[in-house]
């Protein structure tokens, strides 16, 4: 009885983490270019019978050496999901929505004073006035956008500006409209590798102790080719009709187990009155 219930907590703590895994989709169905999470499980169970087989363990060992796993069910893995989400037309000359799956725009992020690249899907980008007259084309957190020679800055004083389908910077002066920068734009062949660290932005992982090198996950597009559709955004994937049906049935899941654990500590309390 008593592992029963260690079972059934051990699973509710796990089923929290998907309800909060739920709860963040459904609070970015509105968020530009964001991909959704879903939770996979394992069985702790399984997995500790199998490692009685491991070659490391001693003859006739009857338990796993090291740390055992125990029982019940864990959030085995977060996966995100990678289709392409619906592009809205928004008119706004600095909107731009990638065409195809896996391609990421490249922003600079400055954390605790380490300097570093990041990847996003959110193509909403703004102009922030700097210091010596240019203007920085940044996300709308602020981070600026990469191009061909580091972060896009342009200098003040242009008609218009706007970003067409190969990500170049169309600048208009005085009725004469160049190119004065573009996006580089790269695409992901290991997308499953990226880390998500919060505010819609991916990075590498330790490549180090992936064995990998960045080459093997991210790579350059050609800057010939149009990806861009223009004054237009790529909206969450997020079905909230899924997320509402996963939500429902995590909460039976977790009603279930939270009643396993009552149902058993009033049983035990039954023994120990026949004991006494």
């Amino acid at each position: 009885m008593s592992q029963m219930m260690i079972q059934a907590a051990v699973t509710m703590n796990q089923l929290q983490n998907k309800l909060d895994l739920i709860g963040n989709n459904m609070a970015n169905s509105q968020t530009t270019g964001y991909k959704s999470r879903q939770a996979e499980f394992s069985s702790l169970l399984t997995q500790q019978v199998n490692n009685l087989t491991d070659p490391a363990n001693a003859q006739g060992r009857l338990t796993p050496e090291g740390i055992r796993v125990g029982s019940g069910a864990r959030l085995g893995s977060t996966n995100m999901n990678l289709n392409q989400g619906a592009i809205r037309e928004t008119n706004r000359d600095l909107d731009v929505a990638l065409t195809s799956e896996n391609l990421l725009f490249q922003v600079e992020v400055t954390e605790n004073g380490q300097v570093g690249t990041r990847y996003t899907r959110d193509g909403s980008f703004y102009l922030s006035p700097m210091e010596n007259g240019q203007m920085m084309l940044t996300t709308s957190d602020g981070n600026p956008v990469i191009g061909n020679n580091g972060p896009i800055s342009i200098q003040d004083g242009f008609d218009s500006i706007e970003i067409n389908e190969y990500g170049q910077l169309l600048v208009g002066r005085n009725g004469q409209q160049t190119i004065e920068d573009q996006l580089t734009i790269v695409e992901a062949i290991r997308p499953r590798l990226l880390e998500s660290t919060g505010q819609n932005l991916f990075q590498l992982p330790n490549l180090e102790a992936l064995g990998v090198n960045a080459e093997e996950i991210i790579q350059e597009t050609n800057p010939q080719t149009a990806i861009l559709q223009s004054k237009a955004l790529e909206q969450s994937n997020v079905d909230i009709s899924k997320e509402m049906s996963d939500l429902l049935m995590t909460q039976r899941l977790y009603q279930f187990n939270s009643r396993t654990i009552t149902m058993g500590d009033q049983m035990m309390g039954l023994v120990n009155q026949i004991r006494s």
